[in-house]
């Protein structure tokens, strides 16, 4: 049970990539499955924390070096240096000599190693020259390619850095203090400074600032906290957020995980505040403490990867049986074991897709780069393919189809008519709050006017809050109007603040709510709800001045006097934006917590067919069951909780969809960790942008949209060189074993086969940057091997049946039909061989009459034609004897453009019926 909550953890608190700047997000949990490792908290931690929860506050910032008013900045930076930074140790990018042997250690290469080790045993040292060339260049650009990646995703990853707020002093305000002491004197040291800095630069005794919204950046114990609630549930299973507090209620409490002043890194704020001393950082946290205890392996694939290995095992089973094929075959036809064992090894490297691994690398990394100038932060490079793959789009209302900028609109009494009061009241509640502001709050600031008419700064002095949290729907502050009595002012979601009223404000005087003045208050909401207003209630009540500290339970018996309403305009790119999401098959679904009245009106307002809303009590009544048929015929969910869009999220991929969710808040981030992709905006909270895959700097469907265009056509292009590599490799193949059955010398040497490979690899090194026919792009694609494995098995034989006429050709036509004249057989079916295999890229490219239908892009035709003038070159140049090839006869080459146009005809022919019968992808 403790694994399970812990790995629900680790998905929650980071998203990154392999290699990346704070943590790992599932690697390291996953990786413990199976093993011996434990998954309880260390000996050492355990005594340490418990030790900092039953410490005096005081005492141990005494124990820590730390002060009332936090570490100065020289104290810090020195306990940086003896500390580190806040990060995990395994997580620091690899040494490039590490890089380059995990580039070099992929089955593929090493096969092609024991090869040329073989070559150079039997002292072939010119296929040892080349074998080796083909294993360096291979691993050199795989080094490149990922190595030029992992920078530019380094680069758009440090835009979304993450931060807290540490309190900082100056040593100097100690000596005031002793000063203050000794002389009695009345000194006024300064406040301390609230600095913000990255969460990798914290150190133990750090004072840190937390409000809600905020992950905890490290271990922490509570200094000092108001209402403060903590949501820990991937920690301990709680599924409520828990309360935490300065000191133990039960000293003989033993279970870290259970103690109630201490804050383990990776959980977050719901609501409240508090300060907190930083006991552990890195690699000594609770969360470090389990990363130091894994071995670094790979974390569990993602369906992306997945789909990548089972492509490639699904060529690798070819190579295992068609290789031995060709040794038996060769080794009893021609009785020279010897050279047909490294003519089989030849055929198993040529079945190999070693450019995969750098095709799917750079690809992906083109898309990141592209993404990031549309404004699209790729924070995990596999994400891009869920991105095209993606065909429901779940998202909220505010600020993503509605502008990013609230207004207020209207400030009325219960009736509906205008009240400077009711805008009054608001202000004093959105002023004094310390929790997290929303846009409706910043609205209301900024009627300064109000401010200045108040005489707020010397009218009025804050007692205390009871802060926001996602059950209640509302916040309350109690101010002191010059100390004669106090005024508990909530404002709030109407229905949750209609709650807690029992009277409702009627000019000068207060009435009872009965039944007629619900139905009436519930008529004037209604209709500013159908205007498009988004409408708070604002209550109050008279509390005598003997009070400092107010509780939810104070929250009672108030007085209704009217709302604020606010205007949220929908964008003008959101219609379009929704067309064109339409037109690429993906379905958007809001999910909101809002009121559905005014979700209604916006989703009207840009196209989304809003006759069914679906209500979070809806939600809560359904069983799974019910909920799964009813996600796929309603479109707009409002009043939703967090544990509803979660549920949602879940439901949609449980019935066969990619879900893309895109959020912002604190109550987002459930829904984020459990969709195929999480977007988030730059401006998010802290536990949002790390639960997030992908992060816009500009909260806009149109711009996702524009994200869903690149990942499909990063997409096609990693499908075009699967289908290139698998039809054009067992094609090669089978036409060998058909040549090795009836001619008595071997068809082409095994230095000939890894020559014409690895031409042919280069010449696909431009796939990435090759254009992409529209049709598509248009839907959403997914992994199949099982197409990969039909399509192979479909065009494969396309290019055997040109091979063999070539046989045919070479034998008879040209007389190279005995062992004495292998020679210019070999170089005949070499040079046919590498231009089929050359043409195939642009063949199989596109459904479409390739260069006249669909033009190939300018690097690929570049790369493919240089390769094409190579292979011509090699056996009619001056080195044709190095390579153990021969010049051709000038007739060859009519011939040859004969048998390429067959080719090309038939290919396009096959792929016509192909596309009839099965669909092209």
């Amino acid at each position: 049970m403790r694994f399970t909550i812990l790995k629900e953890l680790f998905a929650g608190f980071v998203r990154t990539r392999g290699i990346g700047r704070h943590f790992r997000r599932l690697l390291l949990l996953d990786s413990l499955a199976g093993t011996g490792v434990s998954r309880e908290v260390p000996p050492t931690l355990s005594q340490t924390l418990i030790a900092a929860a039953k410490s005096d506050p005081d005492a141990l910032l005494k124990q820590l070096d730390s002060h009332p008013h936090g570490l100065s900045e020289a104290q810090a930076e020195a306990a940086r240096e003896r500390f580190g930074l806040n990060e995990i140790e395994q997580e620091k990018p690899l040494p490039w000599w590490l890089h380059l042997w995990h580039c070099y250690k992929t089955p593929f290469d090493l096969l092609l190693t024991l090869l040329a080790v073989i070559s150079y045993v039997t002292e072939d040292l010119k296929a040892t020259i080349v074998i080796g060339s083909m294993v360096a260049i291979s691993v050199f650009i795989r080094f490149w390619q990922e190595s030029k990646s992992n920078r530019a995703a380094d680069k758009l990853k440090a835009m979304v850095s993450n931060t807290a707020t540490v309190i900082r002093h100056d040593l100097a305000e100690d000596a005031m203090e002793d000063a203050r002491r000794y002389f009695d004197v009345r000194l006024h040291p300064k406040e301390p400074r609230k600095v913000e800095v990255p969460i990798r630069q914290l150190v133990p005794g750090d004072l840190v600032v937390l409000c809600a919204g905020d992950m905890i950046p490290g271990d922490c114990r509570v200094h000092s906290a108001k209402d403060l609630f903590v949501s820990q549930a991937a920690m301990t299973g709680e599924s409520l957020p828990v309360e935490k507090f300065v000191r133990l209620r039960d000293g003989a409490m033993s279970n870290p995980l259970e103690l109630e002043n201490i804050l383990f890194m990776g959980t977050n704020v719901v609501s409240g505040s508090a300060t907190a001393v930083v006991v552990s950082t890195g690699n000594r946290t609770y969360f470090g403490a389990l990363a130091q205890r894994v071995t670094s392996t790979d974390r569990t694939p993602t369906q992306f990867q997945s789909g990548v290995n089972k492509v490639a095992w699904l060529l690798i089973r070819f190579m295992m049986v068609m290789s031995p094929l060709v040794l038996f075959i060769n080794g009893f036809t021609k009785g020279d074991w010897t050279e047909a064992f490294l003519f089989a090894m030849s055929i198993a490297v040529g079945l190999t897709p070693e450019m995969l691994p750098m095709i799917v690398t750079s690809t992906l990394a083109k898309g990141a780069v592209i993404l990031s100038r549309q404004k699209v932060i790729v924070k995990r490079l596999d994400a891009i393919q869920n991105f095209g793959a993606m065909d429901v789009l779940c998202t909220d209302k505010t600020g993503t189809l509605t502008q990013d900028k609230i207004f207020l609109a209207n400030h009325t009494d219960v009736w509906g008519k205008e009240s400077d009061d009711v805008l009054e009241s608001a202000y004093l509640n959105s002023y004094y709050q310390t929790g997290l502001k929303n846009l409706l709050d910043v609205a209301v600031l900024e009627h300064v006017e109000v401010h200045r008419e108040l005489e707020v700064a010397t009218a009025f002095r804050k007692v205390d809050e009871i802060p926001f949290d996602f059950t209640r729907r509302r916040m309350s502050v109690v101010v002191a109007e010059h100390d004669r009595h106090h005024l508990l002012i909530c404002k709030g979601a109407v229905e949750e603040i209609l709650s807690v009223c029992s009277r409702v404000r009627h000019g000068e005087a207060d009435e009872p709510l009965t039944a007629e003045l619900l139905a009436r208050v519930r008529a004037v909401t209604a209709d500013l709800n159908e205007d498009g207003l988004r409408v708070v209630a604002v209550a109050s009540r008279e509390m005598p001045p003997d009070k400092d500290t107010y509780a939810v339970a104070d929250e009672s018996d108030l007085t209704l006097i009217g709302y604020v309403a606010f205007l949220d305009p929908p964008k003008e790119s959101t219609a379009p934006a929704l067309k064109a999401l339409a037109a690429h098959g993906v379905a958007v679904k809001v999910l909101t917590g809002d009121n559905e009245l005014v979700t209604a009106k916006i989703c009207r307002g840009v196209g989304l067919p809003a006759d069914t809303v679906l209500l979070g009590a809806d939600v809560e009544r359904m069983s799974d069951a019910e909920l799964s048929r009813a996600v796929e015929t309603h479109n707009i969910f409002a009043k939703l909780t967090p544990s509803h869009k979660e549920r949602i999220v879940r439901l949609l991929k449980a019935n066969g969809h990619v879900v893309g969710f895109m959020g912002d808040g604190i109550n987002d981030a459930p829904a984020l960790r459990t969709a195929d992709i999480g977007i988030s905006v730059d401006t998010a909270v802290d536990i949002a942008k790390e639960a997030a895959d992908i992060i816009l700097l500009e909260k806009s469907l149109m711009v996702l949209e524009e994200g869903v265009i690149e990942g499909r056509k990063t997409f096609a292009n990693m499908l075009k060189y699967i289908k290139m590599t698998a039809s054009s490799n067992f094609g090669n193949v089978f036409s060998v074993l058909v040549a090795s059955a009836f001619i008595p010398f071997l068809p082409m040497l095994p230095m000939h086969l890894l020559t014409q490979n690895l031409l042919y690899d280069i010449s696909q090194i431009a796939i990435p940057f090759d254009s992409v026919d529209d049709e598509l792009v248009k839907n959403p694609q997914r992994w199949n091997p099982g197409d990969i494995g039909r399509f192979m098995l479909f065009f494969g034989p396309v290019s055997s049946v040109f091979d063999i006429a070539t046989y045919c050709i070479m034998w008879f036509v040209f007389g190279a039909n005995s062992p004495a004249h292998q020679t210019l057989f070999q170089s005949g079916w070499f040079v046919e061989g590498l231009m089929t295999q050359t043409l195939v890229v642009h063949m199989i490219r596109t459904q479409k009459i390739p260069f006249i239908q669909s033009r190939p892009g300018t690097a690929l035709l570049v790369t493919t034609g240089l390769i094409m003038a190579v292979g011509i070159f090699i056996p009619m140049g001056p080195f044709a004897h190095y390579f153990k090839l021969q010049a051709l006869p000038l007739a060859y080459f009519p011939v040859l453009i004969v048998v390429l146009a067959g080719y090309m005809v038939l290919t396009q022919g096959m792929k016509r019926y192909y596309t009839r019968r099965f669909g092209w992808q």
